[in-house]
């Protein structure tokens, strides 16, 4: 052995020390697996720029997206569900509600408010999935219901985006059921009074929403690959015990079969909108 080799084994090796990285500056994308700066996911809308994936948005996102800066004005915020039947399981109803209130920053599932798009006044309500799967119990139904005879009332276009896989709330029993007949009703009224909705489904759009107000919109859009549905399709091959064809349910599918009009990437939503509306003005 030489000198040299000799030194190189017995001298200690200094291991380097790894610069401390900031964490939550980086995210997965959950369908392609890329690793997005967190930056120019956000400036891309939440938008995978490799496979076009959808993330999840808030609510309040959704209208800082479609909304002209300021002009929302948020209604009945104040709103917040009781425990009509008094829910026995592994966690209580109030504990949960204020479990997601905590996590989301919101009252319950929905924001309803009015609002220019593009300089455009309209009536907007949106669901968000962070909170009990977007699932509507009564306040949602409320709140929605609300918003609609507004909108009635003001001869304002309604706009509702829906994020909901939970569909009715089954901690609230028949109570939360009643809602998709009281939704479906004032929406019958805003078109009695030839007035436009536009019902928007991203994933998931799923039960009982999807089963009332979601899928009666006089235009209803989609954002791609969304789950739209009434029950899922594992339990739909379960039950019939029949293998369903490959995108079943996805707004692509349904796009084929005549269930909604349009898919709309999430960057071209708004002017879209604007088109829409300024085509039925």
């Amino acid at each position: 052995m030489s000198p040299f080799e000799t030194k190189l084994r017995t001298t200690p090796v200094r291991l380097l020390k790894r610069r401390d990285i900031p964490e939550g500056l980086w995210t997965k994308c959950d369908e392609c697996g890329e690793i997005i700066y967190n930056k120019t996911l956000e400036e891309d809308l939440k938008v995978c720029p490799k496979c076009d994936y959808h993330f999840t948005l808030s609510a309040h996102e959704r209208v800082a997206q479609l909304i002209d800066e300021g002009t929302f004005k948020e209604k009945d915020k104040g709103l917040v569900s009781a425990d009509p039947i008094k829910f026995k399981g592994p966690k209580s109803y109030p504990s949960k509600l204020k479990e997601d209130q905590l996590a989301t920053g919101l009252t319950d599932a929905v924001i309803t408010g009015e609002g220019l798009l593009s300089e455009i006044s309209v009536a907007l309500g949106v669901t968000d999935s962070r909170f009990i799967m977007g699932s509507m119990g009564s306040v949602v139904g409320e709140k929605l219901t609300r918003l609609i005879e507004c909108a009635t009332e003001k001869k304002l276009p309604l706009i509702i985006v829906s994020g909901s896989g939970g569909g009715a709330r089954m901690y609230e029993g028949m109570f939360s059921l009643m809602q998709m007949a009281k939704t479906s009703q004032a929406l019958a009224k805003h078109h009695e009074a030839k007035l436009l909705f536009i019902s928007v489904l991203t994933n998931p759009t799923m039960a009982g929403i999807m089963a009332s107000f979601a899928s009666l919109g006089d235009l209803i859009l989609a954002e791609p690959r969304a789950l739209i549905g009434f029950t899922g399709p594992r339990v739909i091959e379960q039950t019939i015990r029949q293998k369903l064809p490959d995108g079943f349910q996805t707004s692509e599918f349904l796009l084929e079969h005549g269930m909604i009009d349009k898919i709309i990437q999430r960057k071209q939503l708004k002017p879209s909108l604007f088109q829409l509306l300024s085509y039925f003005k």
